[in-house]
């Protein structure tokens, strides 16, 4: 419930505190005094969009505060809570607008962006006038509106969730189809390709392998017969031989060498066993540069057989076995295709028929409540003096989609046999505000803790139609808040709580205030609104008697 609106140097106000009351809030006042004003302030402490030069002339900056009463389950919390602003049993709403256009809010101390102020206001604040272009009269909220009157939320969840099901099974079917297509363009290539690497077989790191064996044959060639050279001289034929010789040779002098060439023959029998060790190592090497021409031709061919096969495909060597591997899958893909497109459409299958099951559904809750809401808004109109009216929700047929296969409409025909049109359309200005007052009474039947802002809805309205608007509205504001601008003595004489609005001319500059009633003060501003300046004693005695209901 909106508690009190604090407003600074906006337009043609100076200072303003009002404290709103629960019940029937009235707020009257002479044309062009400033009733406006009010509402242009609060839409813009909610943030709503309007009009940009608010800053009162001459001064540097406006400022409007506004502060609510929250029950424990006010939708607003859930608004604080996801935008990390702290949420109590009072919310406080502050926004400043400087000369030079800047903005900047508040949301209970802590700043925060006009689309976190948009959100909360959806919570807080109802605004409805001939001029509703935020629910009632446009259409595109109208569907909105019935499924709330359907209480309907847990049919639009499962139409939801159905769609998203459906999206995603549509979109895997589409992708996989997107996919085989793909491969069926290059199979022709898939296949070569496959074939020609089948038929090379090549192994990860055999490229690395194959050129250090081609490169150690290319090299044995050079370097063998140098190698078996080496191996001779040192055998048997050579070194080996007269180190053996030299060896017997000294064995036989060494008894008569008083042991002199002991240290000698013992350093020439090491040589021989690191002689040995050396042959036995050329010997070795010796066959491995021992080689079969053919081998190098062989491993020449496969060699540059892989490097070939890596360039043509763009692919570094080493990658050739699981570029294949990637390949072969594809055409496992396209061969295995078909029967996985014919799983995808059956989900796709499932998924639609889930989706229309839960539409229709919601279809039917949708109907019947429509009928309800019907008949409800009729019964409504008889009281407001337009009994020959008819209202009708029309529902029809709309491309499928997150929200169900229905466009909702709220259509009327003013009188028997006459076409029957958009709300917005066909009534005129006084028909409109009291099909706009039926239609929220049955809307919110039930609901409490409500504020709702009437601007102006009973204009083009007078006398016991006049009194009708006035009485909806006062039943309307039980266990609700309803602030009520009017120009009808009607109207004002059922407010619980009344307020003009007064504009004054000071040192040339205009200010407007807002004055509280009393109960005498009330007679004379009813007797005003039915007399106009000059107030009789007749147009008192007529104000007392509408306010003695």
């Amino acid at each position: 419930m909106l508690r009190g609106l604090d407003i600074s140097d906006m337009l043609i106000i100076d200072r303003l505190e009002l404290a709103f009351q629960p019940g029937l809030n009235v707020l009257t006042g002479e044309t062009g005094a400033g009733k406006s004003i009010l509402l242009d302030s609060l839409g813009f402490v909610l943030g709503w969009r309007g009009r940009a030069d608010l800053v009162r002339q001459g001064a540097a900056q406006g400022e409007v505060t506004a502060w609510f009463d929250l029950t424990p389950d006010h939708p607003a919390r859930a608004v604080l809570e996801e935008a990390g602003l702290p949420a109590g049993d009072e919310l406080i709403l502050r926004r400043i607008n400087t000369s030079d256009g800047r903005k900047t809010a508040w949301v209970n101390d802590r700043r925060c962006s006009g689309e976190v102020l948009r959100a909360l206001s959806e919570t807080l604040i109802e605004l409805h006038g001939q001029h509703d272009d935020r629910g009632l009269l446009d259409p595109k909220g109208h569907r909105a509106i019935l499924d709330d009157f359907a209480q309907s939320s847990a049919m639009q969840a499962k139409v939801r969730d159905a769609w998203r099901a459906l999206s995603v099974a549509r979109k895997a079917a589409k992708v996989a189809a997107a996919e085989r297509d793909a491969i069926k363009a290059e199979e022709e290539f898939l296949r070569h390709a496959v074939a020609e690497l089948d038929k090379l077989n090549p192994e990860a790191g055999e490229e690395a392998t194959l050129d250090v064996k081609r490169r150690m044959m290319q090299g044995a060639e050079k370097i063998r017969a140098d190698v078996v050279n080496a191996y001779e001289m040192m055998g048997q034929n050579g070194a080996e031989r007269q180190m053996g010789d030299a060896l017997r040779w000294l064995d036989g002098a060494a008894a008569r060498a008083e042991g002199a060439l002991e240290a000698p023959m013992a350093a020439l029998g090491r040589a021989m066993v690191e002689l040995d060790d050396a042959l036995s190592g050329i010997a070795d090497a010796i066959d491995a540069m021992s080689f079969n021409p053919v081998e190098l031709e062989e491993t020449e061919e496969r060699l540059f057989a892989i490097r070939a096969m890596a360039r043509k495909h763009d692919v570094a060597p080493d990658e050739l076995a699981g570029f294949a591997d990637t390949l072969r899958a594809k055409l496992d893909a396209l061969d295995a295709g078909e029967a996985a497109e014919a799983v995808l459409r059956a989900a796709v299958k499932a998924a639609e028929d889930g989706y229309d099951a839960a539409a229709q559904a919601l279809r039917a809750a949708r109907s019947k409540a429509a009928s309800k809401l019907d008949k409800a808004v009729s019964a409504e109109l008889a009281p407001l003096k337009m009994e020959r009216a008819v209202f009708t929700t029309q529902i029809t047929e709309e491309p499928a989609g997150p929200d169900g296969i229905d466009a909702v409409s709220f259509t009327v025909a003013t009188n028997p046999g006459a076409p029957s049109g958009p709300l917005g359309k066909i009534a005129s200005g006084g028909e409109l505000s009291r099909f706009l007052l039926a239609l929220k009474v049955c809307l919110t039947s039930g609901q409490s803790g409500l504020t709702l802002i009437f601007d102006e809805i009973d204009r083009g309205v007078g006398g016991a139609t006049a009194d009708a608007v006035g009485r909806r509205l006062s039943a309307l504001s039980q266990g609700s808040q309803v602030l009520v601008v009017t120009h009808s003595p009607q109207v004002a004489a059922l407010g619980a709580h009344h307020w003009r609005v007064e504009k004054a001319v000071h040192k040339g500059m205009t200010t407007s205030t807002v004055v509280p009633l009393a109960p005498k003060d009330r007679v004379d501003e009813v007797a005003r609104m039915l007399a106009g300046d000059t107030i009789t004693d007749a147009a008192r005695a007529a104000a007392e008697a509408l306010l003695a209901g």
